[in-house]
C-alpha cells in the first residue's frame, strides 16, 4: 500500500474523539424533524448556520420551534449566508426580531460590484446546529424542502442529501467553531451590514448588546482550559479539528470502537483540511473507495491519489450529478471523466432527482459527511464543515445507502456515453476558467 508522503500537510493529526455516537439522516425528511425535536427541548442556547435558510413549509417549522425557543428564554443564534439566504433574508429578519432571535447575515449580498469585487465568492456553506451544547447537526442539507429547487422549482423525487445527529464534546467543538465565525462576523461584518441594510448586531453602534459583545470578544480570545471526560469547556486551540494532540491510530480501531472528528475549512489556518483529509483516507484505502458528489473537480494532488488507489488494486467508485443543475459544475466533472476512466476509475451519474449529497466511504471503516464538495469552490474558497467518522456500522448504513443509489445511476462506461460528455475542447476551458474563478474569489491557489 502506497504510504502518506512523509512532511505533507495532511500528516497533521486529527482530534478523534470517542462518545459522539453518529446517526446517518438521510434527506431533509429525517434531518428536519430530528432538529425540530433537540431545539423544542433546547434549555440554554442554540446556535444555527446554513447557506439556505427558504421558506417554504419545512423550513418555517423550524424558524418557528427556534423563534419559540427564544420567547422561553433560550439564547438562539442564527446565522445565514447573504447568497444562499438572499431571496429569505427579510422574511426571516422580522420574524426572528419579533422573537427575540439574534439573525445575522454573513457577507451581504445586494450590490451588482459584489459579482466581480475580489473575496465575495467565499461564502458560507456549512450546515451546522448545535443545542444545549450536546446535540450537534452536520451535512449537506439546507434548511429548503427536499422536493424544491431555488433554480428549478419543485420536483416529483427528493435530492439525495445526508446529514448526521452527533453528541458530546464533538458537539461543544462545532459549538466553539460556530462561535468563532460568529464573533469575527460581528466584529468585521458591522459596516457591511449596516451600509447593505442587512440584520446583525454592531459593536460600533448604540446597541444594548455592544458591551456584551465586546465581553465576549475579549473572552473568546483568553485562554480556556482543556476538555475533559467530564465534559468540561474547550480552550480554543481544542475547536482546530485538524490539529489537536491525539492522532487517530494507524491500525484499525475495532469493532466496537466508535472514532470522529470535526474537519473545518476557512481562509485562515485551515485551508485544506478537508481536501487533506480525504487525500489521507484514499492514500490508506485497501479495498473500497466511494465518493459521493455534485460538484467534483478536484486538483492534482487528489486526482493523483484517486488514480494511484485504482492502480494499486482499489476499486474506486463515483457517483456524480447526472441531473443537471448549473450546466459549468457539469462541464467541470466531465473534463475529467477521460483522465479518470483511463486509470480504473468508475463513474456514475445520478439520474432519478437532484443529487446534493457530499459523503465518502473508504473500506467500511471512514466514512465523512458534510457540505464540502470535491470542487475549487469548497475546497479552496468557502467556510466549510465536515464530520469524518471511523465507526463500522456507521460507515456500512452509509456505504449501503449510497450503494442503492448506485443501482439507479448510469454507468459511463460506454466511448459513446463518454464522447457525449466530454468533447476535447471541454477541459482546457474548464482549466482555464477554474483558476480565473479561484483567483477572483480568494482562495487557496492549487493545480488542475
Amino acid at each position: 500500500m502506497r504510504p502518506d508522503p512523509p512532511s505533507a500537510p495532511h500528516d497533521i493529526p486529527l482530534n478523534w474523539v470517542h462518545g459522539a455516537a453518529p446517526r446517518l439522516l438521510p434527506y431533509g425528511s429525517a434531518l428536519f424533524p430530528a432538529m425540530r425535536k433537540a431545539i423544542e427541548q433546547a434549555r440554554e442556547s442554540i446556535w444555527l448556520q446554513t447557506y439556505i435558510f427558504h421558506t417554504d413549509e419545512a423550513p418555517m417549522g423550524i424558524a418557528g420551534a427556534l423563534c419559540d425557543a427564544a420567547r422561553r428564554g433560550v439564547q438562539v443564534r442564527v446565522l445565514v449566508d447573504g447568497l444562499g439566504s438572499g431571496r429569505s433574508i427579510d422574511m426571516l429578519a422580522g420574524r426572528f426580531g419579533e422573537a427575540g432571535v439574534e439573525f445575522m447575515v454573513f457577507r451581504p449580498w445586494r450590490l451588482w460590484t459584489d459579482v466581480v469585487q475580489r473575496g465575495r465568492w467565499r461564502r458560507l456553506h456549512r450546515k451546522l446546529c448545535v443545542v444545549d451544547a450536546q446535540t450537534a447537526f452536520i451535512g449537506g442539507i439546507n434548511l429548503i424542502d427536499d422536493r424544491y429547487d431555488l433554480r428549478h422549482g419543485w420536483s416529483a423525487e427528493p435530492r439525495l442529501d445526508y446529514a448526521v445527529r452527533y453528541h458530546g464534546h464533538l458537539a461543544r467543538q462545532t459549538q466553539w467553531v460556530m462561535q468563532r465565525l460568529w464573533l469575527r462576523t460581528v466584529l468585521t461584518g458591522s459596516l457591511q451590514r449596516r451600509l447593505r441594510r442587512m440584520p446583525g448586531p454592531g459593536v460600533f453602534d448604540t446597541s444594548p448588546n455592544r458591551r456584551a459583545y465586546w465581553q465576549e470578544l475579549l473572552d473568546w480570545a483568553s485562554p480556556m482550559p482543556d476538555v475533559h471526560e467530564d465534559g468540561g469547556p474547550l480552550r480554543p486551540d481544542a475547536a482546530q479539528s485538524t490539529e489537536a494532540a491525539a492522532p487517530v491510530p494507524e491500525t484499525e480501531p475495532g469493532a466496537a470502537a466508535s472514532l470522529a472528528t470535526l474537519v473545518v475549512r476557512d481562509n485562515f489556518s485551515r485551508r485544506r483540511a478537508i481536501e487533506h483529509s480525504y487525500i489521507r483516507a484514499i492514500h490508506r484505502a485497501r479495498e473500497r473507495v466511494l465518493i459521493v458528489s455534485p460538484y467534483f473537480y478536484p486538483g492534482r494532488e487528489f486526482r493523483q491519489a484517486l488514480k494511484n488507489a485504482a492502480a494499486r488494486g482499489v476499486r474506486v467508485d463515483l457517483l456524480l450529478q447526472g441531473r443537471i443543475d448549473y450546466r459549468m459544475a457539469a462541464w467541470a466533472a466531465r473534463a475529467l471523466y477521460g483522465e479518470m476512466l483511463r486509470a480504473g476509475v468508475h463513474i456514475f451519474e445520478y439520474t432519478p432527482a437532484y443529487l446534493h449529497a457530499k459523503v465518502a466511504v473508504v473500506d467500511e471503516d471512514w466514512a465523512t459527511v458534510g457540505s464540502s464538495n470535491i470542487d475549487p469552490l469548497s475546497l479552496l474558497v468557502n467556510l466549510e464543515a465536515n464530520l469524518a467518522v471511523r465507526d463500522r456500522a456507521f460507515a456500512r448504513e452509509l456505504g449501503a445507502h449510497v450503494e442503492r443509489q448506485l443501482a439507479r445511476s448510469l454507468p459511463i462506461n460506454t466511448p459513446d456515453r463518454l464522447r457525449t460528455r466530454a468533447p476535447w475542447w471541454l477541459r482546457p476551458f474548464v482549466a482555464v476558467a477554474a483558476r480565473a474563478f479561484v483567483a477572483l474569489a480568494g482562495g487557496v491557489r492549487n493545480e488542475y
